[in-house]
């Protein structure tokens, strides 16, 4: 595709969701809907980005950072306003402007290709995405004027009994030629009913020119969006479905898809087992032919290497296992670095926080943590050391390769290996 920008927009609170985060922070199989949006924008290679903002801005430049621009709509006077504000970020941008909801996570990049396609095939000055639902209720209706060109979308508020009878709906998922749009934007005048300027009132505008078009998806879930709890529980299941979906079309196994939890973001090497009510949080790597569970919980950013066991109600955080390394069983590594076949002990725990900072834990290869030991960070466990069971092993003490440790406080046996 020729280049082209990305505005998301992203400037609601969503007062249905009653919640403090903006609408478009909300969380979905761990990242926010913003960030699967970012995604899509990313998997299609667009070469700017720009999400409108509003309420909390901050935090939806937090979560944004360096990915895209972030544009301020200071006054939430409607879509067709947030849009208005990117002007002047894309004065310098000449290619066509893709527009998204931010409550539209499950959008496919397949599905976005398309609507591009029929774009540039077409020389549109607009090609919009639909689909037909059988209760179209609270949905825009996209009005033909004869079963096939675009004459304009009608809102839910707006719309007469028979045009509420309509059953192809306008998603709120835009490819735009940049001129168009915001020479149309300039033209839109405010609703009366809500005092907000439409961005589907320029739909109208360019179908004056026969120059508008709709791309029908037939794909109900991915074009869903969410404006209540009930919506975002309903968009979170499918999307874990698919995630579920695409590691065991990839060799993974996993015993029990309905009591198991995998967030986007995550990578598992094939052959991998995940036992029922095991949870792998974002950007957890594990690699291959592993046995995770039952009841384990990866956290974010661990890192698991090939023929590992995380057994039965362990929890890993921000750690690091070596290959063969085995953690059986009701155990906790935080901050850690576990090198290669190290066997842990039920129920070790690394202390990794003092109140103030959290401290690294070092494992190194072969080392064997005896049940019940408590291993105060920072500290290092030598190659091949051992340590008794219910050792504890306290802050700054570094266990020499090959030695072993017992007691509380843990003291060297000498001669013992």
């Amino acid at each position: 595709m020729a280049p082209f920008s990305v505005v998301i927009l992203a400037a609601g609170k969503g007062t249905r969701m009653l919640s403090d985060l903006p609408k478009a922070l909300q969380p979905v199989c761990g990242r926010t809907m913003l960030e699967h949006l970012l995604d899509r924008a990313d998997d299609l290679g667009a070469a700017k980005k720009i999400v409108v903002g509003g309420y909390q801005i901050q935090k939806v430049r937090e979560v944004v950072g360096s990915r895209a621009q972030v544009v301020d709509q200071k006054k939430l006077l409607g879509s067709g306003h947030a849009v208005l504000q990117t002007e002047a970020a894309l004065k310098n941008f000449k290619g066509p402007v893709l527009v998204l909801y931010c409550d539209t996570p499950l959008l496919s990049k397949e599905t976005l290709e398309k609507l591009f396609k029929r774009y540039h095939d077409k020389k549109l000055a607009c090609a919009l995405l639909s689909v037909e639902l059988a209760n179209p209720f609270s949905y825009g209706r996209v009005l033909r004027s004869d079963d096939v060109a675009v004459e304009k979308i009608v809102e839910e508020n707006d719309a007469t009994p028979d045009e509420k009878k309509i059953q192809e709906i306008n998603v709120g998922c835009y490819v735009f030629d940049k001129q168009a749009l915001f020479g149309a934007l300039k033209r839109v005048r405010q609703n009366p009913k809500k005092k907000e300027y439409y961005l589907t009132d320029v739909i109208s505008i360019l179908a004056s020119e026969d120059r508008v078009e709709a791309v029908r998806t037939d794909d109900q879930e991915e074009v869903l969006g969410v404006n209540t709890r009930l919506d975002l529980a309903g968009i979170e299941e499918k999307a874990q479905k698919r995630i579920l979906n695409h590691w065991i079309s990839r060799g993974v196994r996993i015993r029990d898809p309905k009591t198991t939890i995998i967030d986007a973001g995550v990578e598992i090497g094939h052959d991998t087992v995940i036992l029922p009510h095991s949870v792998i949080e974002e950007n957890t790597v594990i690699g291959a032919n592993c046995v995770i569970g039952p009841f384990a919980r990866l956290r974010g950013a661990s890192r698991v290497g090939n023929r590992c066991v995380i057994g039965n109600f362990v929890e890993i955080v921000r750690s690091q296992i070596g290959d063969g390394a085995q953690v059986k069983h009701l155990s906790y590594l935080g901050d850690a670095v576990v090198g290669k076949g190290v066997n842990v002990g039920a129920g070790t725990i690394t202390a990794n926080f003092d109140g103030k900072k959290k401290h690294r834990t070092v494992i190194k290869d072969g080392a064997q943590i005896g049940s019940g030991t408590v291993l105060v960070a920072p500290v290092t466990v030598g190659r091949a050391a051992k340590t008794g069971a219910g050792a504890v092993v306290t802050k700054g003490k570094n266990l020499p390769d090959r030695s072993v440790f017992v007691g509380i406080p843990a003291k060297n046996i000498k001669g013992k290996k």
